[in-house]
């Protein structure tokens, strides 16, 4: 990679964002701080600010797609956040499916003993991280 730039995952929920963030060789994948959301200009502030300050090149948004691929109500949600976003940033948005990654997270957390109320906390986190591995592993 000539310009080296970092990839940023978001697995957007009502309440939370989980947020993930890739090295500057788009290899590894390193889950951040939970964003608990408030309003969505207070959202995208944060976001923008996350941005600038990682050099992020690329927003990974998890696009939470039916079992069958179809896209529903809230896809189009999704594609409403992420296009308030890229207008915010000007940084390219990318959707990624999401099936199954917050599933893979909270069984990942089940199996690894952490209590109730701490994977109620991480699952969003770990979910971007698996989001963000994924779209990793199909660029190389």
């Amino acid at each position: 990679m000539e310009n080296p730039q970092r990839i940023l995952a978001l697995d957007l929920g009502r309440k939370r964002i989980g947020l993930a963030l890739s090295d500057e060789l788009g290899i590894t994948a390193q889950g951040l701080p939970t964003l608990y959301r408030t309003t969505i200009r207070e959202d995208l502030r944060h976001l923008s600010h996350l941005i600038r300050q990682n050099d992020v090149a690329l927003v990974l948004l998890g696009l939470p797609l039916h079992l069958s691929g179809a896209e529903g109500r809230q896809a189009a949600w999704v594609r409403e956040f992420g296009e308030r976003l890229k207008a915010e940033t000007g940084v390219r948005v990318k959707y990624w499916d999401e099936r199954l990654t917050t599933v893979e997270a909270s069984r990942v957390l089940k199996q690894s003993g952490v209590s109730l109320q701490k994977r109620i906390r991480a699952v969003d986190r770990l979910s971007a991280v698996i989001l963000l591995e994924s779209y990793l592993a199909s660029c190389s």
